[in-house]
């Protein structure tokens, strides 16, 4: 019982304890809460006072800005004014200026009108006196005015036309002079900056033997290595009595330098039978194309001409193996290629465009002996199957003259092309050959109605011919060259181009007694 009444005081006392601890607290709350009441009413009242003098000094410094800007506008109004006065004076002297030079124009205005009245009344007088005197000498002449005007513009007209034929002929004259020494010029210039190797043409090619025991090796066994090597190889194999040595024969001079370079590398070797034969014939081909690629890259680089396709510069190549009456026409191609670029840099043209149309002009060579057609066609088709410039493929068709040239470029390559051809040692043919070509050439044109004479001369690239005017006209001569010039690219073969020049000279004589 005792335990119990021990376990409700301590209940008891543990209430009464939280309730005081309670009543403690509140009013130790109570304090803050009022003291923090205090402390805020202090703060507002700092606040206010704080605001009111910010206020007032806000309000002393918009006065102050005011009175300024208040300042600035009375200032800049002022200045105005001033300003407004003085345009207003300059206007006013400015009126009175016009107004003094509006009075000096009038008066000058009624001066002029009287002058004009006076010129009028002159002029009069003048057309009645010019009427009077026209009918004097129409009288005294016996000649109306307009037929008299007439025979004086007649006369005039003929002196002022032989002034200018005169004028045109001494014009063209000149101009023609100054043409064909600018020509020469750049010309001249441009063949003693080139200069090119003299090549004779070939068909054989002579191999040295070590001893004429080879022969015996080289015919073979019942001939049998010397027919595999002329199969293989397409080349006639001549072993005659010249000692110590044997000639290959044959048109095409890349077959003949596979053949050349078989031959030597089987003498060296020493074994000769058909299965070496095919071996080292195929190791020739090799070889030489090779040869022609390293050849055509030299062209480029020599010339100065790149970016061509791959199959072009191997074409170009081939050409070192193509002659054109005894001219090596590799050569001959890097030659005009020169000989363009320098005349285009005279002339201020595409030097590269006149290298590149130069050096690729005879590319149809390469390939004429295998491809039907005139190199000039079969060059212009390989320019455009590799995509060629279009001046570059015009230049190709225009070089022989099968076309007009239309730009500076082809004109330039044509020029090239003949001053490569016709220089000294260029090119060479049997002195029997060229005397026929010239004979041929007089008596084509001696074949046409109305030649009195005819001279092949510029060692046969132009015939002069002198017809008899009575007979042929000015128009017939211009149809006679034509038919000359076509009947001799019929019947005859021969380098470059043939200048064909008709002669028609009418000659009238009179004698001052």
């Amino acid at each position: 019982m005792q335990t119990v009444y021990f376990a409700i005081i301590t209940i008891l006392a543990i209430i009464i304890s939280f309730a005081i601890g309670y009543l403690v607290r509140k009013s130790l709350a109570e304090a803050k809460i009022a003291s923090a009441e205090v402390q805020a009413k202090r703060l507002l009242d700092e606040a206010e006072k704080a605001a009111e003098a910010k206020k007032r000094e806000s309000l002393l410094e918009a006065k102050e800005e005011v009175l300024k800007l208040r300042n600035e506008v009375e200032r800049e109004n002022k200045e105005r004014r001033s300003e407004f006065q003085r345009m207003e004076r300059r206007l006013m002297q400015k009126e009175e200026s016009l107004d003094r030079k509006t009075e000096a124009i009038e008066r000058k205005e009624d001066t002029l009108n009287k002058k004009e009245a006076e010129a009028d009344k002159i002029k009069s007088d003048l057309n009645q006196l010019y009427s009077k005197q026209v009918a004097e000498l129409e009288r005294v002449s016996g000649m109306t005015s307009e037929e008299a005007r007439q025979i004086l513009l007649d006369g005039i007209e003929k002196e002022i036309q032989y002034e200018a034929a005169k004028m045109i002929k001494d014009i063209e004259d000149k101009a023609k002079e100054e043409g064909e020494k600018r020509a020469r010029e750049v010309i001249s210039l441009a063949i003693q900056r080139c200069a090119a190797d003299h090549v004779a043409e070939t068909t054989v090619a002579v191999i040295p033997l070590p001893s004429d025991e080879m022969k015996g090796r080289i015919i073979g066994r019942e001939g049998r290595n010397i027919r595999a090597f002329e199969t293989l190889t397409g080349i006639d194999l001549i072993i005659d009595d010249t000692p110590e040595a044997v000639i290959l024969s044959g048109f095409d001079p890349i077959r003949r330098e596979v053949a050349r370079i078989s031959l030597e590398k089987l003498i060296v070797d020493g074994r000769i039978h058909p299965a070496r034969i095919e071996e080292m014939v195929e190791k020739a081909k090799k070889e030489v194309d090779v040869q022609i690629r390293e050849a055509g890259e030299q062209a480029t680089f020599e010339t100065g001409v790149h970016g061509l396709h791959p199959e072009l510069v191997h074409l170009m190549g081939r050409l070192r193996y193509r002659t054109s009456y005894g001219q090596n026409v590799l050569k001959h191609s890097i030659e005009v290629a020169h000989l363009a670029g320098l005349m285009a840099a005279e002339l201020g043209a595409d030097v590269q465009l006149a290298k590149r149309a130069g050096l690729l002009h005879d590319i149809g060579k390469a390939v004429d002996h295998e491809v039907e057609g005139p190199h000039v066609t079969i060059g212009v088709d390989l320019a455009k199957k590799y995509r060629e410039n279009a001046d570059v493929t015009h230049a190709i068709a225009a070089h022989h003259g099968d076309e007009e040239p239309k730009t500076i470029v082809a004109v330039l390559v044509q020029a090239a092309d003949a001053i490569s051809a016709a220089r000294p040692g260029a090119r060479r043919e049997t002195l029997e050959n060229y005397i026929r070509r010239l004979q041929k050439l007089e008596e084509i044109a001696g074949t046409f109605e109305g030649v009195e004479k005819s001279y092949a001369i510029q060692a046969g690239r132009e015939i002069r011919i002198m017809v008899k005017p009575e007979r042929v006209d000015d128009l017939g001569a211009i149809r006679l060259v034509r038919e000359i010039a076509k009947k001799i690219e019929g019947e005859l073969d021969y380098p470059g181009q043939i200048k064909v020049t008709v002669i028609r000279e009418t000659r009238v004589v009179d004698y001052a007694k």
